[in-house]
């Protein structure tokens, strides 16, 4: 067995689990979920029949590379989105489709770690759960940045000492923040991107929230739209990881693509290859559908701002909430998160995470999620609302 199993901690909806074990939430008050990122508004329509008009393929094996027309919308969609010189991404030696940005995520990290040279993989703090377990399963050891501005914003790249980038193999970036919403600016991604030069690191960009934006004369930068901008058209050590999931609402597609330097691109998708994570033929042809159509997405976006626009007022009345840049969580601050947590469920039936179970203790022992929880407006509207009065008689009842 590989011991670097031992490593992983438990999951963060494993630990919740366990924190919320023979509590016994008011019969009378229906369920609502807020601790997970999974979107929850119908599927576009044309993405279904996009898929069911396309089952013959489950008669034949997918090619790992994705079918060309895939590869060419993928293509198509960064250059519109980010603004991108036309024919600077090769659909042949650029993208690679793959199912959901999780396994890519992970998968990518075991292809291009070095194990030999000591590696550090750093990352925000708090953090998506797969950068961590990626790297030491990689044989890496990560190194996390906590955010600032008390830890809702992105982390301090100043901060990190030279003697960590001299080892960093990969420098995770996620932008829209999983869970504060802050974004990245052209000038934070090119920041990146010189230090990634001066010590030749990987830097890996999660854009998976880049769709959910609240501002649609200003929507977030990418690290691709970065590098271009400061005349790397060929993309040198960038690689960005985008989905469907949060942008067309299908988390049960398994549908994403990376995309980026070719050099790493090439050798990724000989790892894949052997991998054996091919795109079902289906999923390549609702995919497609689903990257040349932004209507949907704008009324995915549209139905996020209803949510904020209905809940901050409700919410203000008894906790420090603001709106975020972008993405679909609120990032509070409370006085116990693993406490708050399971007593809301207790009395009324609402389930989010607490902070601290996304987030790692730092040297000095501090961990930059505790104190706060994520809540994550994925519901419906009038159940968002309703979740919404819910905390607000919760927080007042415990004053």
């Amino acid at each position: 067995m590989n011991p670097a199993l031992n490593k992983l901690q438990p999951y963060p909806f494993e630990r919740l689990r366990t924190l919320l074990a023979g509590a016994q939430p008011p019969a009378d008050l229906s369920w609502i979920a807020m601790y997970i990122g999974e979107p929850r508004h119908p599927a576009p329509p044309f993405v279904i029949d996009a898929l069911t008009r396309n089952m013959e393929g489950l008669g034949s094996y997918p090619l790992t590379a994705g079918i060309p027309q895939l590869r060419e919308s993928i293509a198509n969609w960064l250059t519109r989105r980010f603004r991108l010189p036309v024919g600077s991404v090769s659909p042949e030696s650029m993208v690679l489709p793959v199912n959901g940005t999780r396994e890519a995520l992970f998968a990518f990290v075991q292809a291009m770690t070095d194990p030999s040279k000591q590696p550090l993989l750093v990352m925000p703090n708090p953090f998506y759960q797969i950068y961590e377990g990626a790297a030491l399963l990689a044989g890496a050891e990560p190194y996390f940045m906590p955010n600032d501005a008390a830890h809702s914003a992105l982390p301090d790249l100043d901060a990190v000492p030279a003697d960590v980038w001299k080892r960093c193999q990969i420098l995770f970036l996620c932008s829209p923040s999983n869970p504060t919403g802050a974004v990245a600016s052209i000038e934070y991604l090119q920041h990146a991107l010189k230090l990634a030069e001066r010590y030749d690191f990987i830097v890996a960009s999660d854009e998976c929230y880049s769709e959910i934006y609240f501002d649609e004369a200003n929507p977030p930068a990418g690290l691709l739209q970065a590098a271009a901008a400061a005349g790397n058209t060929s993309y040198e050590r960038c690689v960005v990881f985008h989905s469907l999931s949060k942008r067309s609402s299908v988390p049960g597609l398994r549908s994403g693509f990376v995309a980026g330097d070719a050099k790493l691109i090439k050798p990724f998708l000989l790892y894949r290859t052997y991998h054996g994570s091919a795109m079902p033929p289906p999923v390549q042809f609702a995919s497609i559908a689903a990257w040349n159509d932004e209507a949907h997405v704008l009324e995915n976006r549209n139905l996020y701002r209803q949510k904020f626009a209905a809940v901050l007022p409700i919410l203000r009345e008894v906790m420090p909430v603001e709106m975020p840049e972008a993405a679909f969580y609120l990032w509070p601050e409370v006085d116990n998160d693993e406490r708050f947590t399971r007593e809301l469920f207790e009395r009324q039936n609402i389930t989010l995470l607490p902070g601290s179970y996304i987030a790692r203790p730092m040297p000095d022992g501090t961990n930059p999620g505790r104190g706060r929880v994520r809540i994550s407006l994925v519901a419906k509207v009038p159940e968002c609302i309703e979740a919404a009065s819910r905390i607000r008689e919760f927080v007042k009842s415990r004053k």
